[in-house]
């Protein structure tokens, strides 16, 4: 095993592992669920990492690793994951204190966007993230023509569901 490219991957994605949190709170509803998603992109991650070459930001990449893992396991079909064992390195990061007004809205619109399908959840994650519609585009591999109208469709979606 090349230790040069493990270190490089450990650092990496220490740097950026709060990416891998956001996409499993996203896509999961419980903690087991969350840890099972987030090793699971973590595999994927290091199984894809030979073949990053660079040509996008390392985080982007990793926005889309981690998304199209979510999206390809929690289908609303199957809700089930089956995961390798990945005992060699354990990540975990603290939640930041929220106050409780700042808490409960988060819990509202988490609850909002967890009704949302795979691919609007993922528009919202991205945008949410402050990312650009055309990193938003190149990400999820859709025009950006196509990232404004499922966004602002999206948005309208969100606005009904938090305020019926």
């Amino acid at each position: 095993m090349d230790h040069s490219l493990e270190h490089s991957f450990v650092d990496l994605l220490g740097k950026h592992q709060n990416i891998v949190h956001k996409v499993c709170r996203l896509y999961t509803n419980n903690q087991d669920a969350h840890n099972d998603l987030f090793q699971e992109i973590t595999i994927q991650l290091w199984k894809a990492f030979p073949k990053f070459r660079g040509e996008s930001k390392f985080s982007t990449w990793m926005y889309r690793v981690a998304l199209n893992t979510a999206i390809t396991l929690y289908r609303k079909s199957t809700r089930t994951l089956n995961t390798q064992e990945f005992d060699s390195i354990q990540y975990k990061i603290e939640a930041e204190p929220y106050d409780d007004t700042e808490e409960q809205q988060l819990k509202l619109l988490y609850d909002a966007v967890h009704q949302l399908n795979d691919i609007e959840k993922a528009l919202v994650f991205l945008y949410l993230e402050d990312k650009n519609y055309a990193e938003i585009s190149d990400t999820l591999g859709i025009s950006e023509v196509n990232a404004r109208v499922k966004m602002n469709r999206v948005k309208t979606k969100l606005k009904t569901i938090l305020n019926p």
